[in-house]
């Protein structure tokens, strides 16, 4: 039997060997973990679609679910056909892709230039499922009021003038990267994008008839639950994937997104508690996904010690960001801006000061560079103000075109899902 084995396991070196170098040093090993972290951030977005669907009223479930739903459609057809050339082409200018890759033309199973020990394909499958759940997650500021043809369209043209040019800024080769700025795994390519955008987005679809005039309540709690748990569960393909391969960065950012996730959870529970007198099941919920936004962009860059540092300021100031919709009266209708906005916002200044060059060889300002601070707050700058400005444009031309950007007041109070779909949830 040893012999057996033993011969078993030359056969499989050797196969591996074999295959590694007629492949330009593809890495089997790599390319499997890349494509089951493609996997883990592709089910985030039905999962996001299960967290904003339980938050919303009965109405407006389906509407809501579709939103998630749609975008795994139109936005892969869009990234084949053009995203991921704009993104990760020949640079222009610093400023985005060329279309060397349009209908990804000559993207096969050499290894990519941005990741070395996987085929091209595969970091190319790895990216669609980031932009397919970034502007998705806009949805959730406009939810229970946005027409159908209005949100299909933003999210086309929001991917094609936002996404994409951020991308490439930054994990592309573009300007920001030339700068040094850091994004691991998306603190301002996804959280702060949408984040903002979807701040612009609810003030200009303006407010819900109900807002502030009713309490609004979350249909079905259960529901948000399962779905924070499983973006919790498919976080660890977007961060720790992010490292492009099996090392210790990937590790070090699987160890942080679950520390800072969980951290945040029980610190937003406490604030509650404390606040309110009573812990509730839909803050734990939110405070996870807070955690988690926040850690995105320094995961791969600080150590677990300071993603408990990363989770807790992540709870104190996203649970009090959420209430500036209150003080400021824009109905940011599942907060997206309040968590995605300032947890990707806070992050990215916070890889600044904790980021630690034993871990991937970058120090902030705790280890003695102010420059890397002062890059990462450049780069937080330069993406929100550019994404206020471009969402602001794109929601007025769309506005323009199909006489607005709302439903009227009498499919409000109907609800989205007969008044936009045609169906119920609950019969």
């Amino acid at each position: 039997m040893k012999y057996l084995l033993t011969a078993l396991f030359a056969i499989i070196i050797f196969a591996t060997n074999a295959w590694c170098a007629t492949t330009n040093s593809i890495n089997p090993v790599d390319t499997c973990f890349m494509l089951v972290s493609a996997a883990l951030v592709l089910v985030m977005t039905p999962s996001l679609a299960l967290f904003y669907g339980g938050l919303v009223r009965k109405k407006n479930v389906l509407s809501t679910i579709m939103h998630s739903l749609v975008a795994m459609g139109i936005l892969t057809i869009e990234w084949v056909v053009i995203g991921y050339s704009l993104s990760f082409g020949g640079d222009v200018g610093g400023i985005i892709g060329n279309l060397k890759y349009l209908f990804l033309s000559g993207v096969g199973y050499a290894p990519s230039n941005f990741a070395p020990t996987i085929p091209a394909a595969v970091f190319m499958i790895y990216q669609c499922m980031f932009a397919i759940i970034t502007p998705a997650l806009i949805s959730g500021a406009i939810a229970e009021r946005i027409k159908f043809s209005a949100y299909l369209l933003f999210i086309i043209l929001w991917s094609l003038f936002v996404y994409y040019p951020a991308v490439h800024w930054i994990w592309g080769g573009g300007w920001l990267a030339k700068l040094g700025v850091a994004d691991f795994a998306g603190g301002l390519v996804v959280h702060a994008t949408c984040g903002v955008s979807a701040l612009v987005a609810a003030i200009l679809v303006t407010k819900r008839k109900t807002f502030l005039k009713e309490p609004v309540f979350p249909h079905h709690i259960p529901m948000v639950v399962l779905g924070a748990g499983l973006l919790w569960f498919g976080w660890f393909g977007f961060n720790a994937g992010s490292a492009l391969s099996v090392n210790s960065v990937a590790v070090n950012a699987f160890l942080t997104t679950h520390i800072s996730a969980a951290t945040a959870l029980f610190v937003w529970l406490l604030i509650e508690w404390v606040k309110n007198g009573k812990p509730t099941v839909l803050g734990g919920a939110t405070g996870a996904v807070a955690g988690l936004a926040t850690i995105t962009p320094a995961s791969g860059f600080v150590s677990p010690l300071f993603a408990i540092v990363i989770g807790f300021l992540s709870a104190v100031i996203c649970f009090y960001a959420i209430q500036f919709k209150e003080k400021f009266k824009y109905d940011d209708s599942l907060d997206v801006f309040g968590v995605h906005g300032i947890g990707g916002i806070l992050g990215t200044l916070s890889l600044g000061l904790f980021a630690q060059k034993s871990i991937n060889g970058i120090n902030g300002l705790f280890y003695g560079s102010a420059k890397t601070f002062l890059v990462q707050l450049i780069g937080t700058v330069v993406i929100v103000v550019y994404s206020l400005i471009a969402t602001f444009i794109i929601l007025k031309v769309i506005g323009a075109l199909l006489g607005g950007l709302k439903v009227s007041e009498e499919d409000e109070a109907m609800g989205l899902d007969v008044s936009e779909h045609g169906e119920k949830a609950y019969n």
